[in-house]
């Protein structure tokens, strides 16, 4: 469980302290992750190492798992995954071998617990020095639990849906 507290104003303008707590479940219900606690969250390593092979993956499976590696087709798959679900700052080229696990369960249409492990990480972070991670699933999280919760348009990423153009680069 991650205890925690927000500050919000009331509607006389002053500072109120809000007390909120997510677990694995609640990262599940709202992300929408249709995964359960009885998903595996590490998958058999030969597995991946056969997947990298299916991927076409170019280099020798010892070592690390480097996206430029994988053929085009998977490369892109394999960046938008490290993107959107690595706990990294940086060093985005290189695939974890966690992030390997939930692509071999991705292609191979596998069961996958993807909420404990995102919660897991969350919690490393929070014991770490480390920047917080998962901004975005942060910030569902605690607009769930806190309703009117003031955001800052400033911090707000604005999508754009992917042309032709943008999909060939």
């Amino acid at each position: 469980m991650i205890y925690s507290v927000v500050q919000k104003k009331d509607e006389n303008d002053k500072d109120v302290d809000i007390k909120v707590k997510f677990n694995v479940g609640d990262v599940r219900r709202v992300l929408d992750l249709r995964d359960s606690d009885d998903d595996p969250i590490i998958v058999p390593e030969r597995l991946c190492k056969g997947l990298c092979f299916r991927m076409g993956f170019s280099a020798h499976v010892n070592d690390k798992y480097l996206n430029s590696k994988f053929c085009h087709p998977y490369k892109f798959l394999v960046h938008c995954v490290v993107q959107a679900l690595s706990h990294r700052k940086g060093a985005y080229d290189e695939t974890s071998d966690y992030i390997m696990n939930i692509m071999t369960c991705l292609v191979l249409n596998r069961p996958y617990n993807i909420s404990q492990v995102i919660f897991d990480h969350t919690i490393d972070n929070i014991k770490g020095k480390k920047y917080i991670m998962y901004p975005r699933f942060i910030q569902i999280l605690l607009s769930d639990q806190v309703l009117d919760l003031l955001k800052d348009p400033v911090d707000e990423l604005k999508l754009n849906h992917m042309t032709s153009e943008t999909l060939s680069r």
